[in-house]
């Protein structure tokens, strides 16, 4: 999951064009999706058109699924989503993934912007779910309206959330359900829980789908990954403080960048994060995977070195590699 963070004294062609080698290179290492998320007003988060950056990364790889994630789906007409989607996924069919939330992505002054003053968005999302998902219906052919070239084309849906509200809804509506572990852990435990036990089977999702998003910070030894992870401590300050950071370099230690409230404040939201070598993710991502029975893991890392970041994602990507084999053995064994 990428937000092509800008980094400090760098433009925002520069993070996208750091996005699509990122993107190329997780092609290479077996990644299955490249996700870019909606933000807006935020100086330093490049992904204000996540369906503009969609088309920017399908055009320069080959095989790994783009998707959202997502689309703030209240900020936007579903029609316009429809299309929008409609056109990427014939131009790169079967690549193309659609996360949708219900939360603004940036602040109430810019959502009221975004949203014309409308209030009543955020109420009205499940019922513009279905109206962007009968416009992919092939049953939309004698509608008024119509959105093309989206009708019958097969697009998934995915519900992302960090509340019990969207895990209800994912459950509702049989879709699969991606968690924002990565920033809001707080009810993740309780709400895919719910999720999994309420859950209603769909045409498109049969038994319940869990994905969570975590950070990962992965380098050759452990005093590396820890002084790395001072970079995405120091962005991670701008939503304690109500700000907007740029991916800054690292630092030998934060006591003189945050306070202990601060940096109190931010573990909690970070819960979910790994940091340090293969051995110590690949430890502590088992443990997590047992607790948590997850169908598939989001990783975001933000470092400001981009080879650093590249071969974080890198040794991410044989951890998961490892850990598959092993339930592969197990699942052998019976």
């Amino acid at each position: 999951m990428d937000l092509a963070i800008l980094k400090e004294n760098f433009d925002a062609r520069d993070a996208y064009r750091r996005s699509l080698e990122l993107a190329q290179k997780a092609e290479d290492w077996g990644y299955s999706r490249f996700w870019l998320a909606e933000h807006h007003n935020m100086p330093y988060v490049g992904s204000s058109a996540p369906t503009v950056l969609m088309g920017y990364i399908a055009q320069g790889t080959k095989k790994i699924r783009i998707g959202s994630g997502g689309i703030m789906l209240p900020n936007h007409s579903p029609l316009i989503v429809a299309e929008q989607i409609g056109v990427l996924e014939s131009l790169y069919p079967g690549r193309i993934d659609l996360g949708l939330g219900r939360a603004p992505g940036t602040d109430q002054k810019t959502a009221s912007v975004l949203r014309r003053g409308r209030v009543e968005t955020i109420q009205e999302f499940p019922k513009d779910l279905s109206e962007l998902q009968q416009y992919f219906s092939k049953s939309n052919f004698d509608k008024s309206v119509r959105a093309f070239p989206s009708e019958g084309l097969h697009v998934p849906f995915y519900i992302l959330g960090s509340s019990m509200s969207s895990a209800a809804l994912a459950a509702e509506r049989g879709l699969p359900y991606v968690f924002a572990s990565h920033f809001a852990p707080t009810y993740f435990l309780q709400a895919t829980k719910y999720y999994k036990d309420n859950f209603r089977p769909s045409p498109d999702c049969q038994r319940p789908y869990v994905i969570s998003c975590v950070n990962v910070i992965a380098a050759d030894n452990e005093e590396k990954a820890h002084r790395l992870a001072t970079s995405f401590y120091q962005m991670a300050l701008g939503i304690v403080r109500g700000k907007s950071y740029p991916l800054r370099p690292p630092v030998k230690s934060m006591q003189d960048i945050w306070t202990p409230q601060e940096a109190a404040a931010i573990q909690n939201m970070m819960a979910c994060t790994f940091i340090g070598t293969k051995k110590t993710i690949k430890a502590e991502m088992e443990s997590f995977l047992d607790q948590t029975k997850l169908d598939e893991i989001m990783v975001t890392t933000n470092i400001y070195d981009h080879e650093d970041r590249l071969k974080s994602f890198e040794l991410t990507a044989e951890v998961f590699q490892k850990i598959a084999k092993t339930a592969e053995v197990e699942t052998s064994r019976g």
